[in-house]
This record gives C-alpha cells, sequence and structure tokens, in this order.
C-alpha cells in the first residue's frame, strides 16, 4: 500500500498561515466576544420597558444622593445691604425651602436679584449647614435726580437706585436736572466738589441740551457752564469772585461759554441803574 502522506494539504497550509495572523488573532480574540456581547445589550434594551426600568433605578440613586441632609438647603442669608433691601432680594429669590442645593441655579437666582435697581452686584455661596448665603452690594446714591416724573436716587454712574418721594428725604444729596443728567452724573459731582464757597449757595445744576450744565444759585442767579472743562471754567469764576465779589452783584446770570469773554446778564432794575449813571435815557415800563 501506497504510504500517506504527512505534508498538509495546500489548503490547510494557507488556513494555517492566515490563522497566525495578528489581526486576526486579536479578532477572534476579543473582537468576536465584544460583538455577541454588545448584540445580546442591544437585543435586552430594544424593549421600551427595560431601558425605562434601567433609567428609573439609576434616577432613584440619584434623587436619593442629591437629597441627602448634607446636600439640603434650610435657609437663605442675606447679607451687606440694608433691611429693606433684604427683604427685597427674599423676595427676588424665589425659594421654595427646603431644597437641594444639586436643584439651585445659582447663575439664574443672581441674574434676577441684580435686576434690583439698588443692587449693584450679587454674590451667592452654598455654606455648610444648609445656609445659602447671598453677599450683596448695594448702590449708594450720590444724586437726586429731578425729571418731569419725579424725583430719582442715582449713584455716581447715573444707574438708577430709587425713587424719592420728597426733595427733604434727602437734603444731604445734590440735586441734577434736565434730560441726560443721569448719564452725565460723575461730571456733575466734579462740578460740585470744585464749587466749594458756592455750596451753601448752590441749588442745583441742571442739563442743558444733553450736552452742558447750568449752576443753579438762590436769588434765581445762573451760572452758564460751558460744555467742555466746565470745572476749569467754575475754578476761574471762582477766582474772579474772590477779587471782585462779583456774584453778590445784582445778576440774573453769568454765562462762562466763552472762555475769552465772560457774560453779564443784569435785573431789570441793575441795568435802568446802570443806563441813568452813564447818563442814558430809560424807558419805565409798568408791570
Amino acid at each position: 500500500m501506497a504510504r500517506r502522506d504527512p505534508a498538509p494539504s495546500r489548503w490547510a497550509y494557507r488556513l494555517q498561515r492566515i490563522m497566525l495572523t495578528p489581526h486576526l488573532r486579536a479578532l477572534l480574540r476579543f473582537g468576536l466576544p465584544s460583538f455577541v456581547v454588545l448584540a445580546a445589550v442591544g437585543l435586552y434594551l430594544s424593549d421600551d420597558a427595560r431601558r425605562g426600568a434601567i433609567v428609573q433605578v439609576f434616577t432613584d440613586i440619584r434623587q436619593k444622593f442629591e437629597h441627602r441632609p448634607e446636600f439640603m438647603v434650610t435657609l437663605a442669608s442675606v447679607e451687606g445691604c440694608s433691611k429693606d433691601l433684604a427683604e427685597a432680594v427674599r423676595a427676588r429669590l424665589g425659594l421654595n425651602l427646603p431644597q437641594s442645593s444639586f436643584d439651585l441655579d445659582l447663575a439664574a437666582i443672581r441674574s434676577r436679584i441684580e435686576e434690583l435697581d439698588a443692587v449693584k452686584s450679587a454674590e451667592l455661596r452654598v455654606r455648610s449647614g444648609g445656609i445659602l448665603q447671598v453677599l450683596v452690594t448695594e448702590r449708594e446714591p450720590v444724586a437726586v435726580w429731578r425729571t418731569a416724573e419725579g424725583l430719582t436716587l442715582v449713584d455716581d454712574t447715573g444707574h438708577r437706585v430709587a425713587g424719592l418721594y420728597a426733595r427733604s428725604d434727602r437734603p444731604d444729596l445734590p440735586l441734577i436736572a434736565g434730560q441726560g443728567a443721569d448719564r452725565a452724573t460723575a461730571e456733575a459731582l466734579q462740578i460740585f466738589a470744585a464749587a466749594g464757597p458756592l455750596l451753601p449757595r448752590v441749588r442745583g445744576l441742571t442739563r442743558m441740551g444733553e450736552r452742558r450744565w447750568d449752576l443753579v444759585l438762590d436769588r434765581d442767579q445762573r451760572i452758564l457752564l460751558p460744555a467742555e472743562h466746565p470745572v476749569r471754567a467754575l475754578e476761574r469764576l471762582l477766582a474772579l469772585d474772590h477779587a471782585q465779589d462779583i456774584l453778590s452783584r445784582d445778576l440774573v446770570a453769568l454765562d462762562l461759554r466763552l472762555d475769552s469773554r465772560p457774560t453779564l446778564r443784569l435785573t431789570p432794575y441793575a441795568l435802568t441803574e446802570l443806563r441813568r449813571s452813564k447818563g442814558l435815557k430809560t424807558v419805565e415800563t409798568d408791570l
């Protein structure tokens, strides 16, 4: 009988060589089992009821974790402002306590608080013990702005702080008036600071044409300040008044809009007396 050849056939040899390929071996060792597992998981999750049950399990675990006692906020503390503003801030919080700290949208709460006119900025922190700490920076009113709608307290940037019922409620603050006066509050404060010895006579500042100021004094006197460098013009006037006591005279207005030529506007009586002193004819009218 013929002896059997122990050498593998051509196709058996090729199959053995293919099986020795590293990529194919990795595919059979890891890829095929992974595919089977993923197929089984996908088949299991293809049912809506099973997916809902799994989601509900994780939801319950998360809720139990978030509603643990150490994560619950039971009290809101407002600090850094007056009592009235603190009450307004608490009302603006709109929180139903106790509530989990994970459910608090601190950015949205801060935005609601900063919408209040009297609030400059707010900072929120969740402290240990279940306390929501609200640190409020309150706007400080520096002037009273008179408009056709009434009186308004404004800060140094011209932002509204609160309404004012009567001027006598805040006599310590300077008065500004006119359209656009709030946007020029910083310049108005500089003028008030430069007024110095005139402050006891100053009644307020009136914005004219949204470009310049009139300084209103008692005795119905006005100082018309220029649009550019009003503080410097007022300082020159104070020096002139110190030398010649010009503001104590019978004037209606003093126009400083031209640097080289200040203009005086006399009262009718003073103008008549001036003409008489110069020998000019005057026309007297009965009022």
